[in-house]
């Protein structure tokens, strides 16, 4: 059985509230936080070791939904969701999400996160410095085919390691399809959603048949720590979309560049070291 210690629960509080403010500023879903969080805490609550990293994924998918479809609606009311882009993006994103699922069975984990970490930091670094294709003088003529790509490489990374997408979403959409950061981001929130539910639904099949589950567990899902985590993510990605709204694009792709180094970094340390 489970058992949170008083200090965990405050570090789900911290991080969760950490992460859904990232979610509504950036548009990634928060992953990158409640993923290490959970492989940290899960084990010390008596989670069983071997579905300790299913768990952590599932569970963070599923906080994830509620999280994006708040930063979602705060984007819409801003303006910053296209519908009609959505809709190709979040086409990709199941189809991503199916092929992340057995790329996952398939391939080395450790080769796929050094790639990521690689990838991270390039895609950063051009964001960063490629100021003359920010903003774009046209944002409505895109072609579908590139929205279906965006979504099926945000769908990928998001089964694979139990994130939202948004930060492999985003930046395609700045630097690929060339849409300014906000509607990047808002059209991220919007994809998040689609993306973590069906990957939250797959892990939650996944795990049905497995024995002795932790309480409050329906297959690798963990709902006691979704409705512990899930309302302050909720709260913080509100606050996160305000925020995001007033912010210069320089400066959040500047934010956004910065964020993803560090993701990138970190995906390679562990790797490596």
């Amino acid at each position: 059985m489970a058992e949170f210690s008083l200090l965990i629960i405050v570090l789900f509080v911290l991080l969760g509230s950490c992460a859904g403010f990232l979610a509504g500023l950036l548009g990634i879903g928060g992953g990158i936080l409640l993923v290490p969080l959970f492989l940290w805490a899960f084990p010390l609550a008596g989670f069983p070791p071997e579905i300790v990293v299913h768990a952590a994924f599932g569970t963070s998918l599923a906080i994830i939904v509620p999280t994006a479809i708040s930063s979602t609606l705060g984007h819409r009311k801003r303006g910053n969701v296209n519908w009609r882009q959505v809709s190709f993006l979040a086409c990709g994103g199941v189809v991503g999400a199916i092929l992340g699922a057995s790329f996952a069975s398939q391939l080395s984990g450790d080769w796929l996160k050094l790639c990521f970490g690689i990838m991270q930091i390039v895609v950063a670094l051009r964001m960063y410095w490629a100021r003359k294709y920010l903003p774009p003088e046209n944002t409505e003529a895109v072609a579908p085919a590139l929205l279906l790509t965006v979504g099926l490489a945000g769908g990928c990374f998001s089964a694979f390691f139990g994130v939202g997408g948004g930060v492999v979403a985003v930046p395609l959409m700045v630097i690929l399809v060339h849409l300014p950061v906000q509607l990047a981001v808002g059209n991220s929130s919007a994809l998040i959603v689609i993306s973590s539910l069906a990957g939250a639904i797959s892990y939650l099949i996944h795990g049905l048949q497995i024995p002795n589950l932790p309480s409050g567990s329906v297959g690798y899902v963990n709902f006691l720590v979704v409705l512990l985590v899930a309302p302050f993510t909720i709260l913080f990605a509100r606050l996160g979309v305000r925020i995001a709204a007033r912010l210069p694009h320089a400066k959040m792709v500047k934010v956004f560049s910065i964020l993803l180094v560090i993701v990138g970094l970190r995906v390679i340390f562990r790797v490596i070291g």
